[in-house]
């Protein structure tokens, strides 16, 4: 099915975004988390492309997992700026052939050292994969601004030529302050930009989270989590508790905002992802029913 329409369906869309064993790690270490995930039933899932740059991915195989064995729906991550048109196409045929209906259409990270490919950002990819592609097209937004962006004027203006070019739906970077978020949607319908947006939370329940993840988004940090994990850095459990009931508590403020979905970073932990899921399920349910 694709994203726009379940946008359609429900007044608020559920999805989790987990990320591909690494190239030459036994794939049998994603059916865990692929087996948990089903049973919790997200209204799809997103899968991203290699860290760092990376043009091994297996962004396609987990997609096909998820697709054609678990059922479930697919959003396959695809970069662009490390790779030559020729490689990029033969990415969009493995995922037509596939059956995905839904790519999320990305930059990615830069490769040190390595010259740039046939493309520059996730704007030239856009009508690219709308040639090759029937799929649901979708970008990625800042709620606090790209960090290459001059400002967030510039940021938006760049992201309705995104959505001008044909993506369909939207999933923000993931931030930990909604007043951000809600300020920042004003803005992007303010200029023109209508298509659904979900907002992206991330729990922090891990210690190493509060490191290089947070540092490499540039989220900024509430003193409630930097108090969170003051207290807590050192107790794994009473973290993991805490970090659970921030995001259900961001969660539950963004659905009576009337938020459109929730995108759940869930790191690959699907303990993290039932817990916070039984906590909004209700909600979410009662949300939806009144389409009904």
């Amino acid at each position: 099915m694709r994203i726009s329409d379940l946008f359609k369906q429900k007044k608020a869309v559920y999805s989790f975004e987990i990320f591909p064993p690494k190239v030459g790690d036994d794939i049998g270490k994603i059916y865990s988390t692929l087996d948990e995930i089903g049973d919790i039933a997200p209204d799809y899932v997103s899968v991203t492309y290699s860290a760092g740059g990376s043009k091994n991915s297996r962004t396609a195989e987990i997609a096909d997992l998820l697709k054609n064995k678990y059922g479930m729906e697919p959003l396959a991550h695809l970069t662009c700026i490390n790779s030559s048109k020729e490689e990029v196409a033969a990415a969009i045929e493995r995922l037509n052939k596939i059956g995905v209906e839904n790519i999320l259409a990305l930059r990615g990270d830069r490769i040190e050292g390595e010259e740039k490919g046939d493309f520059c950002y996730a704007s030239d990819l856009i009508p690219f994969i709308k040639e090759r592609s029937g799929a649901d097209i979708g970008a990625a937004c800042y709620p606090e601004g790209h960090p290459e962006s001059a400002n967030l004027v510039e940021d938006i203006r760049h992201l309705k030529n995104k959505v001008d070019l044909g993506a369909t739906h939207l999933n923000t970077q993931l931030f930990f302050d909604n007043d951000i978020f809600l300020n920042y949607m004003e803005k992007v319908r303010l200029a023109g930009i209508e298509v659904p947006v979900q907002a992206g939370i991330m729990p922090l329940v891990k210690k190493s989270q509060f490191g290089g993840i947070v540092r490499m988004t540039g989220a900024g940090i509430p003193t409630k989590i930097s108090r969170m994990y003051a207290r807590f850095a050192d107790d794994p459990r009473s973290l993991e508790d805490a970090g659970v009931a921030y995001a259900t508590d961001q969660i539950i403020d963004l659905l009576s905002a009337g938020v459109q979905g929730i995108h759940l970073y869930i790191m690959n932990n699907a303990r993290v992802a039932r817990r916070i899921t039984e906590n909004i399920r209700p909600i979410l349910d009662r949300i939806n029913g009144e389409n009904k």
